[in-house]
C-alpha cells in the first residue's frame, strides 16, 4: 500500500505541492514506525544517530536493544542542520519517458526535502539554477520558510543549459554557516567537471549530496526502430539503432554513472541515483541516512 502511495504517477495526481510534500513525508514516516531498521515508534525527528564522542548518558538503550544501533535522544535547543537545495531547471530536465518528468520529479523531491527538514526544526533553503541561478530563498527556520520554499519550487521553470559554477559561487557567498547541501540535478556534464564545481563546498565543513535523477528511458532505452534524438540543450541531433541502444549505449552509461558516483565518494560527497519511476520513500530514507551519520 505504501509503495503504491508513493509512486510518482498518484502524487501527480495530487494538487499542490505541499500536499505532496505532506503524504511522501508521512508516508515515510510510517515506513520508518513500521520498519526493523527503526526500531521505535515516536517521531523520528526527535532521535539522531550515535557519533563517536558522543556523551554514551544519552544514548537511548531501549532502542539499541531492539535495533542493535545507536540513537542519541535530541532535546530542545540542540543545534540543528542548515539544509540548502539546489535544484536544476535546465533544460533536458524536462525530458519524460512516461507521467512524470525529471523536472517534476526533481520539484516532488525538492518539496518532500524541505518539509522533511522543517519537521527537524532545521533552516532550508534553496537555490533554483540552469546557467543562472533564477531562483534564492535564503535558509530560514523563520514562519512561513515552508509555503516560500514551495512558491519557489512551484515557481520553477524549464531555463537553458546547466552550469554549476554560477550557483555554486552564489552559495559560497552567503553560506557563512556549515550545513547540508543537496544537489537534485540529472548531471549530464562531464563528471570531473562536476565535482570539481562541488567538491570545494565540502572542504569547508558541509555535507554534500548529489541526487542524481534520470529517465528510466536514460538509463536502459527500448528501441524498436531507428530514432532521431535531439540533445536538448544543445539542440545537437543523432541517429540512435536498436543495436547501438542495447548492446553498446548501456556501457556507455554505466561508465558514466559509475565514474560520477566514484569521483564523489572520492571527494567526500554523498551519490544516489534515482530514476523517475522509483517512490520517493527510498530517496528520503538515503537522505535520512545520510543525515544521521553525520550529526
Amino acid at each position: 500500500m505504501l509503495q503504491r502511495f508513493l509512486d510518482p504517477k498518484v502524487l501527480a495526481g495530487i494538487s499542490g505541492l505541499d500536499l505532496v510534500a505532506k503524504t511522501v513525508v508521512d508516508g515515510f514516516i510510517a515506513g520508518l514506525h513500521r520498519s526493523p531498521d527503526f526500531g521505535f515508534s515516536q517521531e523520528f525527528a526527535e532521535y539522531r544517530a550515535y557519533s563517536p564522542g558522543d556523551d554514551l548518558r544519552h544514548v537511548d538503550w531501549n532502542v539499541f536493544a531492539r535495533t542493535e544501533r545507536m540513537y542519541l535522544k535530541r532535546y530542545r535547543g540542540e543545534t540543528n542542520c542548515q539544509l540548502t537545495i539546489l535544484l536544476d531547471c535546465s533544460r533536458s530536465m524536462k525530458y519524460t519517458s512516461h507521467t512524470i518528468d525529471k523536472l517534476e520529479y526533481a520539484r516532488y523531491l525538492t518539496a518532500s526535502l524541505a518539509y522533511l527538514a522543517g519537521l527537524q526544526r532545521d533552516a532550508a533553503g534553496l537555490i533554483v539554477f540552469d546557467d543562472e541561478v533564477r531562483n534564492f530563498v535564503p535558509p530560514s527556520t523563520r514562519q512561513g520558510q515552508l509555503a516560500r520554499l514551495m512558491h519557489a519550487v512551484e515557481k520553477a521553470e524549464v531555463g537553458n543549459r546547466t552550469d554549476y559554477e554560477k550557483p555554486f559561487s552564489h552559495l559560497r557567498e552567503f553560506l557563512h554557516r556549515r550545513g547540508l547541501i543537496a544537489v537534485i540535478s540529472d548531471f549530464w556534464e562531464p563528471p570531473e567537471q562536476v565535482i570539481k564545481t562541488i567538491a570545494p563546498l565540502r572542504f569547508h565543513g558541509n555535507e554534500v549530496v548529489l541526487f542524481h535523477v534520470l529517465d528510466p528511458e536514460e538509463i536502459r532505452p527500448k528501441l524498436k526502430d531507428p530514432v532521431l534524438l535531439e540533445d536538448l540543450e544543445s539542440g545537437a541531433t543523432l541517429e540512435v539503432s536498436p543495436e547501438y541502444a542495447a548492446k553498446e549505449y548501456p556501457a556507455k552509461i554505466d561508465a558514466h554513472i559509475e565514474n560520477l558516483r566514484s569521483k564523489a565518494k572520492g571527494n567526500g560527497l554523498d551519490y544516489f541515483l534515482i530514476d523517475t519511476s522509483r517512490p520517493l520513500d527510498g530517496a528520503l530514507r538515503e537522505y535520512l541516512g545520510t543525515r544521521g551519520g553525520r550529526k
